[in-house]
């Protein structure tokens, strides 16, 4: 029975995986429409605030039940997984709205499709973590392995990007200023979506800590979700600032991408 259950899982990774490759491709075509690239032709759309919390929370649930539901919730390896999954997560869901400025629009279909990967996402490292992975692996002497001391401090410096650039971004314009501005400092000197080359780090880093194709999974998801976002973020800001925007920046990972 396991190892039937270890098949569909895996299997499950590889449907994952095929249709990452069918979310990158599409996304190079069509960008996604919330931001500045929102068009009524995504449909009815929520404010962004509440958009962004109905659109994460069912990870923060989901991968909470799997961890309640298992024999592991308080092991220590883990737990600690638990913590770090939710050290992003519960920023992003209950923190991050509430710092958004302005009243941008997010529309219903990004918000659902959101809801679906998370959710999909959830159940990936939280079978693997809490269920599928061989009791020997996850016992406490993986704390003092490469993989996780090398994982985690990758996780934690994507973590810091990613909130350092988004304090970035949030900054760029005084009260009652509607211009946009280009965004300088930190990782911005090396690329155009400094935050999201915050949150590839991060997920690389979750991949290595866990060792797992689940976590590997993951990492490629959010390539192809935000990989074709920082083209089309980079192709806009040479179009709004002409020779203005420095052109040694590349557009989401710094000197390669």
């Amino acid at each position: 029975m396991e190892m039937t259950s270890l098949q569909l899982f895996n299997g499950f990774l590889v449907f994952m995986v095929l249709l990452a490759v069918g979310v990158f491709a599409a996304l190079m075509v069509r960008p996604a429409g919330y931001g500045q690239y929102i068009s009524r032709r995504w449909g009815n759309s929520i404010n962004n605030r509440a958009g962004w919390v109905i659109m994460e929370i069912p990870v923060v649930i989901v991968f909470l039940i799997y961890w309640l539901a298992s024999e592991r919730t308080f092991a220590t390896t883990p737990l600690i997984f638990f913590l770090l999954f939710n050290l992003h997560y519960c920023q992003r869901t209950f923190v991050f709205p509430l710092l958004i400025r302005g009243n941008d629009q997010m529309p219903w279909r990004i918000v659902i499709f959101g809801m679906i990967f998370n959710t999909a996402n959830a159940f990936m490292q939280g079978t693997w973590i809490f269920f599928l992975s061989p009791d020997e692996q996850y016992v406490p002497a993986w704390l003092t392995t490469p993989q996780f001391i090398i994982g985690v401090a990758i996780f934690l410096s994507g973590f810091a990007i990613n909130l350092h650039s988004d304090h970035v971004i949030r900054n760029l314009r005084k009260p009652g200023d509607t211009a946009f501005h280009i965004p300088r400092g930190g990782m911005f000197r090396y690329v155009t979506s400094a935050n999201y080359f915050g949150e590839l780090t991060e997920w690389v880093g979750w991949a290595i800590m866990t060792w797992s194709w689940a976590g590997l999974v993951f990492a490629v998801w959010t390539f192809a979700n935000l990989g074709p976002r920082a083209k089309t973020h980079h192709t806009w800001y040479l179009r709004k600032f002409g020779e203005e925007y420095p052109r040694d920046r590349k557009w989401m990972i710094p000197f390669v991408y």
